[in-house]
């Protein structure tokens, strides 16, 4: 049965899913085995009360099918938020009318092109929020965290970085093959652009929105829509873009420690080899970018501090 169509959206009293979706904590919630440091799930932490006013926070959620899994999304998601959007990916199933369902003010915004990291590139561009949020709509990632990765920030981060493996974090979804990968491109990472990263390749972040250009990312439409073509950071590989670009400008970024929970409902588009050779692509060609960057500033600023020598009157004049 797919929710929007048949099934009703009467709230439960204890926490605010429809009838018929199950809880993470009831039996009918699918855990895959842990690996790495998969503990006891954190205390639910919540925006704590102060009298001066929080910053305004969207939370950026990319889809394609993921109607079933909206709803333990949103519940899970804290009070107090600016803004909740959906940006779609042309989805089949009832995901745009489940997400307007479950939440009237939702922002549903359409991705101009394909990939997850095309979604992120136009939802950063729509929000208004003075930080923003991603988190993926399958339910790996759990929206109850967003208040740590705010508080990291106004405690003077620019970039909050989930990590699946430090003190308080831990996945019950990544395989051991993933883990290993994961690992050794974080490694290379953290040689090349003398970071610390401890999990390069989790794509919970949040960040100040005035920070956005620095990714570089394209929300406009340089292709014709629907053409299964994409630009450079358009697929899965974009949180290792961000990741390496935040060390390239400077950013100050913080880890922040996540649980990964499994996927819920249906099967994940990660391809564990496939994706780690983009990543890998990705490191090593940022790297290069990088120093071509770097080159061409220093032989503008060379010029501009070395003005052509001015040819004597005499020299200049002709015969």
């Amino acid at each position: 049965m797919t929710i929007g169509e048949d099934m009703e959206f009467a709230e439960t009293p204890a926490r605010g899913l429809p009838f018929g979706v199950p809880p993470r904590q009831d039996p009918g919630y699918r855990r895959a085995p842990a690996y790495g440091r998969a503990g006891a799930r954190p205390a639910r932490p919540a925006f704590p009360a102060s009298p001066q006013p929080w910053p305004k926070v969207s939370v950026v959620i990319p889809t394609l099918n993921e109607a079933r899994n909206l709803p333990h999304v949103f519940a899970e998601l804290p009070p107090g938020l600016h803004e909740v959007i959906i940006v779609d990916g042309n989805s089949v199933d009832d995901t745009v009318a489940t997400a307007r369902a479950l939440r009237p003010d939702v922002r549903i915004i359409r991705q101009n092109r394909s990939g997850k990291g095309n979604a992120l590139a136009c939802g950063f561009a729509a929000a208004t929020g003075d930080i923003i949020a991603m988190v993926d709509a399958d339910g790996s990632a759990d929206p109850a965290e967003i208040p740590r990765f705010v508080a990291a920030l106004l405690d003077g981060a620019d970039f909050a970085k989930g990590t699946r493996f430090a003190a308080g974090g831990g996945s019950s979804d990544i395989t051991r093959l993933r883990r290993l990968g994961n690992k050794m491109l974080s490694a290379l990472v953290n040689i090349l652009c003398r970071t610390r990263y401890s999990d390069l390749c989790y794509g919970y972040n949040a960040f100040w929105r005035h920070h956005v250009p620095v990714f570089g990312l394209q929300p406009e439409s340089d292709v014709p829509h629907g053409d299964g073509t994409r630009l450079w950071g358009d697929g899965f590989e974009v949180e290792t873009l961000i990741n390496i670009r935040c060390a390239q400008a400077g950013l100050k970024v913080t880890e922040v420690a996540s649980y990964e929970h499994s996927r819920i409902h249906g099967v994940s588009n990660l391809n564990a080899t496939r994706d780690g050779w983009r990543v890998l692509r990705t490191i090593l060609a940022e790297r290069y970018y990088h120093h071509q960057r770097q080159k061409a500033q220093r032989r503008q600023e060379k010029a501009e501090h070395c003005p052509r020598e001015v040819m004597p009157e005499s020299a200049s004049r002709t015969p």
